[in-house]
């Protein structure tokens, strides 16, 4: 990547912002906040439209996608696989391709445009107290501009319509709640650990009901608009369910399994199936423990765990529950969320400026860093709040003290 200590500086002065604003009490009005966002993001989206280096799924994997909508092609079958999730985002990438946007900056406004409505989000999901000091921590959030900006991964789109969801859902709203949930699920799959917390929102069974259908229904609309959105031959829908389905066991990037595996990345179906096994384990007990908990703290603590046994991960994956502690932060979760923007920005910036050899000396070393990130994860868990002390609404029942999620 190119400018990596103009880069760094930048999301250094987020952080350092974020942290300020936490010290001194900062609430800044919700447009000085969206300049923020805009500002930062924009800026190192510039940076990383210009650099040599891109990252190699946004451009073997996302731009096919977004060709093969133009083409009337189906995402899935004419990139042998490499696009494995629903249409709804290839469509945006058509759009923007279609525009005549260059891909470098088209295909990271679609990410972009949603880390900036989550900026909001994050705010409303705070409670009213809270609003104007976690979304400006969220529109400072170095992890967030990496992922949204520099990769341009999907999960900003996904995460808007989650919190979302929440936000329908703590409303007693289940149809939204479930249109909502469906369009995150839409856009990867990765939410659906959570639909239980989504339903244990809702208050009676009939707006379960609803929302568990709405869910569903939704990626199912998408999944077949493909023969006339996407001219997928209707004899072949059934190998487009079996690519979706399929996940490669890649590991060794993270975790357990990058010590395993030397931090070299690795096909090992066994690693693989045991942390699948961990996964599901460890979800359920932690779903246990904390289900008398604030929704938003169920959430980060389902999501820290996820986190924590994973034999598979990429660095936007740790931005799966910033929202949620930022959101509701505890003692430790502006040192873990340090420590997760550390580590991914070694990964976005560091290793980035060396060749394809460079890059494979030192990414053992960064992968197998990665278990010194975990045990703060752990700590940053909301282990104080497993249980809401009567009926008293989010920013009242979580402690005055706690330290913020400052990135």
């Amino acid at each position: 990547m190119n400018q990596p200590i103009l880069t760094a500086v930048l999301l250094a002065a987020g952080l350092i912002l974020a942290i300020a604003a936490q010290r001194y009490g900062w609430r800044p009005s919700l447009r000085t906040t969206l300049l923020a966002a805009v500002g930062l993001r924009l800026a190192i989206l510039a940076i990383a439209a210009v650099a040599e280096w891109q990252p190699v799924d946004f451009v073997q994997s996302f731009q096919p996608a977004g060709e093969a909508i133009l083409r009337h092609e189906d995402p899935v079958l004419s990139t042998d696989g490499s696009w494995r999730f629903l249409p709804m985002i290839p469509y945006a990438y058509a759009a923007t391709l279609a525009a005549g946007i260059p891909w470098e900056v088209g295909g990271r406004l679609v990410t972009v445009v949603a880390d900036v409505i989550l900026v909001i989000l994050v705010g409303r999901l705070a409670g009213r107290d809270q609003e104007a000091l976690r979304r400006f921590q969220y529109a400072c959030c170095p992890l967030a501009v990496m992922v949204a900006s520099i990769h341009g991964q999907v999960e900003p789109v996904s995460l808007v319509f989650l919190v979302g969801a929440y936000l329908a859902a703590r409303s007693g709203r289940g149809p939204a709640a479930g249109i909502l949930f469906g369009l995150a699920l839409s856009a990867k799959s990765w939410p659906i650990v959570l639909l239980p917390v989504l339903l244990l929102m809702l208050t009676t069974w009939r707006q379960r009901l609803v929302a568990l259908l709405a869910s569903g229904a939704v990626p199912l609309l998408f999944f077949v608009t493909l023969p006339l959105g996407a001219g997928t031959p209707v004899s072949r829908l059934p190998e487009v369910v079996a690519m979706l389905r399929w996940v490669r066991p890649i590991v060794g990037e993270w975790g357990w399994t990058a010590w395993l595996t030397g931090g070299n990345w690795a096909l090992e179906p066994t690693y693989a199936t045991i942390g699948q096994a961990l996964i599901y384990a460890v979800l359920i007990i932690v779903f246990w423990l904390w289900r008398r908990g604030d929704p938003v703290d169920l959430t980060s603590a389902m999501l820290l765990a996820f986190m924590v046994v994973t034999p598979r991960l990429g660095a936007q994956y740790l931005l799966w529950f910033v929202p949620f502690l930022i959101a509701r932060p505890t003692r430790w979760s502006q040192t873990a969320l340090a420590a997760c923007a550390l580590w991914a920005g070694l990964g976005y910036i560091y290793l980035t400026q060396f060749d394809h050899t460079g890059w494979a000396a030192h990414h053992s070393w960064w992968a197998m860093s990665s278990i010194l990130v975990i045990p703060l994860l752990v700590l940053a868990m909301p282990w104080d709040r497993r249980s809401r002390p009567g009926s008293g609404t989010p920013q009242e029942t979580a402690p005055r003290h706690i330290a913020t999620a400052a990135t």
